[in-house]
């Protein structure tokens, strides 16, 4: 268990049965289509897209009908009625669990019920995402994920749950970006010229994550696939003997988070080669990314959402994500949140629900293409 929130009541809305779609609506689902596409983003194979313009203004319209309803009759239930736990797959004191308490924080006053926030590590975020999957659709357990959840499906041959169909989006919270380092050893300065080195050496240089079918390793796996280069994947179990080894010269490179790389870049214990988002980042707004380099396809970040069980009425969605859009809006969030270089990114749960579908196809093909395999 840990840290509650408590806010001050607010005016509870209530709820009839509507019902949000789950994540699989931000799929194609033509009968022909061969593969998973993201609705919003990619049309199905005839050109039909599974989320037109009508279909989103009509969506939006009746998600906050939902919310603006009346009070319904005696017998509906009113939310929030009681306390909502709010999981978090990881350690505390993590990065998640301080991005979860920051906006939790700033929801009080917003939300009208205690916010509890659970932190349930293990199994790579099965264990907690599993529990929301099997909770009571009714809003009062929520799940932080991030990239593993759509990394997850392409590596274990079976899950507990059913990614595409057991969740409802909720919030998109925000990203960190990501950078490529290197040990300062390292002869090339410049992406280009390590990518040069890569083609020149083949498998000469290494390249460590924090394990096998991280987002980490999925990130190398993008660099080297777009590149055409061959360098040695080195599984590590956890980021800090990674970095460790790095700084010590046993690896060559790594993908981490911007943010912590910020003081090994200053003091020239590492040298960036490029940020994985798709624009610079105000934190080092001197360092490229590496889709300006060359690879203008190139774009992984450190992204979370919440999620709810499948079922979860439409009009407390629309509650939830209100008053978490509002904690993301508020300076004092901002404020928390960009010192950690975490950018947020307040947003309707489509947003979400589109990023997830998007995740899951990019990140079938690159475990698929590099036949990545859990030890």
């Amino acid at each position: 268990m840990g840290t509650s929130v408590l806010a001050a009541r607010t005016e509870c809305i209530r709820w009839d049965d509507c019902r949000p779609a789950p994540i699989s609506r931000y799929f194609c689902q033509h009968p022909r289509a061969s593969r998973h596409e993201a609705g919003p983003i990619l049309p199905c194979s005839k050109g039909t897209a599974l989320m037109d313009r009508r279909q989103a203004l009509q969506t939006m319209a009746g998600a906050a009908s939902c919310a603006l309803l009346p009070a319904m009759p005696a017998h509906a239930q009113s939310y929030p009625a009681r306390p909502v736990r709010w999981l978090v797959p990881f350690p505390p004191g993590g990065t998640m669990d301080q991005v979860v308490r920051a906006v939790a924080q700033g929801m009080q006053g917003r939300f009208g019920q205690t916010l509890v926030i659970e932190n349930k590590p293990g199994a790579g975020t099965v264990i907690a995402v599993d529990q929301v999957a099997k909770s009571a659709p009714d809003g009062y357990t929520l799940v932080t994920v991030a990239n593993s959840f759509t990394i997850n499906p392409s590596l274990y041959a079976k899950l507990p749950y059913d990614t595409e169909h057991a969740f409802t989006p909720v919030a998109l919270l925000g990203a960190t970006a990501n950078i490529l380092v290197g040990r300062p050893g390292l002869e090339p300065k410049t992406l280009p010229q390590l990518i040069a080195y890569a083609k020149r050496h083949p498998g000469k240089l290494t390249y460590a994550s924090f394990g096998t079918g991280t987002s980490a390793h999925l990130a190398g796996e993008m660099l080297k696939q777009m590149a055409g280069v061959d360098i040695l994947h080195v599984p590590y179990k956890g980021g800090v003997p990674a970095l460790t080894d790095i700084l010590g010269g046993q690896v060559d490179l790594m993908i981490n988070n911007l943010p912590d790389m910020l003081p090994y870049l200053a003091n020239g214990k590492l040298r960036g080669y490029g940020v994985t988002s798709k624009t610079r980042s105000a934190l080092a707004p001197d360092l490229p990314t590496i889709a300006e380099q060359g690879y203008p396809d190139f774009e992984t970040n450190s992204w979370y959402g919440v999620l709810a069980p499948a079922g979860t009425p439409a009009a407390v969605v629309a509650y939830l994500n209100q008053a978490i859009n509002g904690s993301l809006e508020a300076s004092s969030t901002r404020t928390t949140l960009g010192g950690m270089g975490f950018d947020v990114a307040p947003g309707a749960p489509s947003q979400l629900g589109a990023l997830i579908a998007k995740d899951l196809k990019l990140n079938a093909k690159l475990v698929r293409d590099a036949n990545i395999k859990l030890d």
